[in-house]
């Protein structure tokens, strides 16, 4: 069995994709991951900016180049079944096996601030987004809402920083 690790680092970025990456590396080691989607090549517009997805049989992984030249974040959605064995970690913590209320609680417990809105979380001052937001049937929890994340993101310092001033 291939084994696929992906380390979350906010504020640094994903295994193998440094915030920073100029876009034509991001191209060039997406596509090692599988079938490269590129939208909006070069546009650094801000409702329609250039990304890039590798879409994996079992996972997909969306890149966020919002300058149009370099990584500005990381979109990692929950991986499917297949003959793979991919893990998504964050310090240790696997990301989409640990159900997402008791995921945000270790946050918490490693003394992080937490923003939970019940469909999205937020982790500020480290650049962390999550969803349960799925467009599928998944196992829910006891609240209605999916047990697992259904995706992660990893952006740069400040990223979800404009959320500690919302009241």
């Amino acid at each position: 069995m291939v084994t696929v690790d992906i380390e979350l680092d906010p504020p640094n970025g994903i295994t193998g994709f440094p915030l920073g990456m100029p876009a034509e590396a991001v191209k060039a080691s997406a596509g090692r991951l599988g079938e490269l989607r590129v939208h909006d090549e070069g546009s650094a517009d801000q409702f329609r900016y250039m990304k890039v997805t590798a879409l994996h049989s079992q996972f997909e992984i969306v890149f966020h180049l919002e300058d149009g030249k370099t990584l500005t974040s990381a979109e990692v959605w929950i991986p499917r079944p297949g003959p793979e064995e991919i893990t998504v970690r964050f310090r240790g913590i696997d990301v989409f096996r640990t159900p997402a209320r008791q995921l945000l609680e270790q946050l918490r417990a490693m003394g992080l601030t937490v923003l939970d809105e019940t469909y999205y979380a937020y982790v500020p001052r480290l650049s962390l987004g999550f969803t349960r937001v799925a467009g599928h049937e998944v196992p829910l929890d006891t609240d209605g809402e999916p047990l697992y994340f259904q995706a992660v993101l990893t952006g740069p310092t400040g990223y979800y920083d404009y959320k500690l001033t919302e009241d």
